[in-house]
């Protein structure tokens, strides 16, 4: 398998999906801004979407969309515990936060991270954040991942959506718990293995 990936975005997420699953990958790093992955290629003819993570699986198929690309890795290793088994209560609860992260909160950043994006559009957007942050916050009170005890590919897309916060200007410390919730994941070997290996690429 091959990740292509981009640093600080959201191909954190299957990184660290990949990383927790002990699955053996190698890192292809883009460069957004020209399409061109590190070996040279165009990316546009790897992932016509033009954007990270893709999934380069075998047969030469590529697999795109972060929500879709750790459940596969998930399903590669059920062993893991990173997605609950198919067909469970407890898999569309997983479903539901990937979907839930990747629209309201995810989604919600993109006028953060543009610099001629109005101050009213970001102003707008960063309560919607403290609005949905909130909800999060409720949600893992007294709980040490998203589905209770166990990590799952869930927490890992938290995790790298929570690390946007300082840059795009998000007060996280209305919710001490989400701090120590993204100081927790930060610390999973797994995590950091991730994050070092994108800075070295």
């Amino acid at each position: 398998m091959k990740l292509y990936f981009s640093p600080g975005t959201c191909s954190l997420s299957p990184h660290i999906a990949l990383r927790e699953a002990g699955l053996e990958f190698d890192l292809e790093r883009v460069h957004l801004g020209t399409k061109k992955t590190r070996s040279g290629a165009d990316f546009t003819l790897i992932n016509p979407k033009g954007y990270v993570p893709a999934l380069e699986i075998e047969g030469g198929e590529v697999l795109t969309e972060g929500p879709a690309i750790v459940q596969y890795i998930a399903d590669r290793r059920p062993e893991s515990g990173l997605a609950p088994p198919a067909g469970t209560l407890a898999r569309y609860r997983l479903q539901e936060w990937l979907n839930f992260i990747g629209t309201e909160l995810h989604k919600q950043f993109a006028p953060l991270f543009k610099p001629r994006a109005p101050d009213e559009q970001k102003s707008a957007a960063r309560a919607i954040l403290g609005q949905r942050f909130g909800y999060v916050a409720q949600r893992l009170d007294g709980a040490t991942y998203l589905l209770g005890e166990q990590f799952t590919v869930a927490d890992g897309y938290l995790f790298t959506v929570l690390t946007w916060t300082r840059s795009a200007g998000v007060d996280l410390g209305g919710w001490p718990g989400l701090g120590q919730y993204k100081d927790r994941v930060g610390a999973r070997p797994a995590v950091q293995a991730a994050i070092a290996a994108e800075k070295g690429k």
